[in-house]
């Protein structure tokens, strides 16, 4: 669904979501520059949340990255505000973390999921990380309303940041536990360290540059393959191409083939904590969307990401529909 704007509708009755008139008009205005025409999808939301609408059509634009995480969170997101009572552009899939930033900057999206780690070190090119995650989520959220008019709402305690996966086999035999013995296995065997990496995380500051720099190691330009993201995880478990590869810490796919996680033992990696980002001006016009969203990000834990990521990786269920049955679980909609 790259680049492809899906609209919701449904002819379900939704009981409204709490908030005011203002926030209702302010959404109108918000959306308005999506264009087209939208029916929207009533629902409930099983806590206290309420919107009314007098003086028009609640709409709002969602975007999301393109990969299974983030369109997960995209379909809780485009659901619950469904569920408000707010008619939905779906925009979930978008493309990758710079495309879907200047969707949100130029307006072309409304909000979506953005991590701590990468708004701090990729958004504003911070040289250097902060190890507290509360600490980089209150710096991360002031210096990008600051500098670019970006609000941050309350974060997810999941931590999907990156990591080096290994095959439990591979790892006992080559006798790595930590990202610094791949220092010593580059050194003594070079023609097993192996490297399989996403796009992102082969140019990224918080990626493989920044890794062996922090290191002090760097792997053989021919030993390094960049493939997509998503099958990284079943060639590091065949150990055909590579024996390492970049992961996503939250993904399910790591229980399900049983991969070992090198300890980041020289703290390389930041703290990711998923965060609905909007401009300033929207969450100022309806407030109350930071009370909808915060409880929604109290309930994702990474085990939570991790189990949601594994319905839809591992067992093939539609992302849609485990979101759907996330919230019904989780007492947001009826």
């Amino acid at each position: 669904m790259s680049g492809v704007e899906r609209v919701r509708t449904s002819r379900r009755r939704r009981r409204p979501f709490l908030a005011t008139g203002a926030l209702a008009a302010t959404l109108v205005a918000s959306a308005a520059g999506c264009g087209g025409s939208i029916t929207g999808d009533q629902g409930s939301i099983a806590q206290d949340f309420e919107l009314s609408s007098p003086q028009g059509t609640v709409r709002l634009s969602v975007g999301s990255k393109n990969f299974t995480e983030q369109q997960i969170l995209g379909d809780i997101t485009v659901q619950a505000l469904e569920a408000a009572g707010a008619e939905v552009i779906d925009k979930t899939g978008l493309g990758d973390t710079e495309e879907v930033r200047l969707a949100l900057v130029s307006g072309g999206v409304d909000l979506y999921w953005e991590y701590t780690g990468t708004g701090w070190l990729v958004h504003l090119a911070e040289p250097q990380s902060i190890s507290d995650p509360q600490e980089l989520y209150q710096a991360v959220a002031e210096e990008d309303l600051s500098q670019n008019g970006i609000a941050w709402l309350q974060p997810s305690t999941a931590n999907n940041t990156y990591a080096v996966a290994v095959r439990e086999e591979a790892a006992e035999e080559l006798g790595i536990a930590t990202i610094s013995d791949l220092g010593r296995l580059i050194e003594e065997r070079p023609e097993d360290a192996t490297l399989c990496v996403g796009d992102e995380f082969n140019s990224r500051a918080d990626g493989l540059p920044g890794l062996e720099r922090h290191y002090g190691f760097e792997f053989a330009a021919d030993k390094v393959f960049q493939i997509s993201p998503g099958t990284v995880y079943g060639a590091v478990d065949r150990g055909e191409t590579c024996t390492f590869g970049s992961v996503y810490r939250t993904n399910g796919r790591i229980p399900e083939l049983d991969l070992r996680l090198l300890e980041d033992d020289n703290d390389f990696f930041a703290s990711y904590n998923p965060s609905v980002t909007m401009r300033e001006a929207t969450l100022e016009r309806y407030p109350e969307l930071e009370d909808l969203f915060g409880s929604i990000a109290a309930q994702l834990d990474t085990e939570t990401l991790r189990q949601l990521s594994a319905s839809v990786e591992v067992d093939g269920q539609d992302s849609g529909r485990v979101a759907e049955r996330w919230l019904r679980e989780n007492g947001f909609t009826g």
